[in-house]
């Protein structure tokens, strides 16, 4: 049974960087997704072979206005599909990627407005945060790059660590989780990360079967005790499609929805979506159960 956990645990201090900031358990924050790719499993990268560098950068920077409008206030890029049996590309077709789509969002869109970089690699980090982004989301959780904690630490920005189950000998899955963010926090504290700029993703899909993903999502609410803000990234996945019969991932926006709902409830503070404009509304109305609206009269 899913059950909130907000009127029993005490808000987080909140994430303060630069001129950012994130105060955590006033609202779930909205983070649309953008995949600088040709290959996304999602079938939403803009990358095309008929498309100059300069189209796809328009066309970039006007999917992030239309995320920001819909409610975003975070714009995560990402230069290299991590699907399933994804092909790894090299850091320097990764950069050719992102960061023209990075320098153009930083000028374009509204200074409140966050850019992550989604990226394993710290080469492509680094030149990411050079190019305007401000936060860092690894999906190794700082295992696959030594240098990657300790950029992060020297550039004083959040970083967004998630369990990677691919490859990893599992026993328990919520346990093994729990493990895998662990010890991803220990290395960012070691390099010099502060507590307060670690977010943690449970990484659902990433090595997980579907069955390990609706055991993650129903006991989302015990990740609270590592006492760092939880992102979830469940949008337009594959164990939604084999729940729904078979769903491809444009018809899985309802099964997100459920993902979403369900996980502000257990306590989750951003949620990583494709669908900005309907997730945004279903963030709303859940924040307003869950965490109270008041001055509706």
């Amino acid at each position: 049974m899913i059950e909130s956990d907000h009127s029993m645990q005490p808000a987080l201090p909140p994430t303060i960087w630069g001129k950012h900031r994130l105060d955590w358990g006033a609202k779930t924050y909205v983070m649309g997704i953008l995949n600088v790719t040709p290959d996304s499993f999602a079938g939403d990268g803009i990358i095309e072979e008929t498309l100059s560098q300069g189209e796809i950068v328009e066309r970039a920077v006007q999917q992030a206005h239309r995320f920001v409008a819909a409610g975003a206030t975070l714009i995560d890029v990402g230069g290299e599909s991590t699907r399933p049996h994804f092909e790894p590309v090299s850091p320097e077709q990764e950069l050719e990627r992102v960061l023209p789509v990075i320098r153009a969002l930083h000028a374009a869109l509204p200074g409140e407005v966050m850019i992550s970089i989604d990226t394993y690699k710290a080469e492509v980090a680094r030149q990411a945060l050079d190019a305007g982004a401000c936060i860092i989301n690894d999906i190794q959780g700082l295992r696959s790059d030594p240098q990657m904690a300790a950029l992060a630490g020297e550039r004083g920005v959040p970083v967004i660590v998630m369990a990677n189950m691919r490859g990893y000998q599992k026993h328990e899955i919520v346990s093994d989780v729990i493990r895998f963010l662990s010890g991803s926090i220990d290395l960012a504290l070691a390099a010099g990360v502060a507590w307060e700029r670690i977010i943690i993703d449970p990484g659902i899909g990433f090595g997980t079967t579907p069955q390990e993903n609706l055991t993650l999502l129903r006991r989302l609410g015990e990740l609270r005790a590592l006492a760092r803000p939880i992102l979830l990234g469940t949008s337009r996945k594959s164990t939604i499609g084999r729940v729904l019969g078979g769903l491809p991932p444009s018809e899985r926006v309802e099964g997100t929805a459920a993902t979403v709902a369900l996980g502000i409830a257990a306590g989750v503070d951003i949620v990583r979506v494709h669908d900005v404009f309907e997730m945004a509304r279903v963030a709303k109305m859940s924040d307003a159960i869950v965490r109270g609206m008041p001055d509706l009269e």
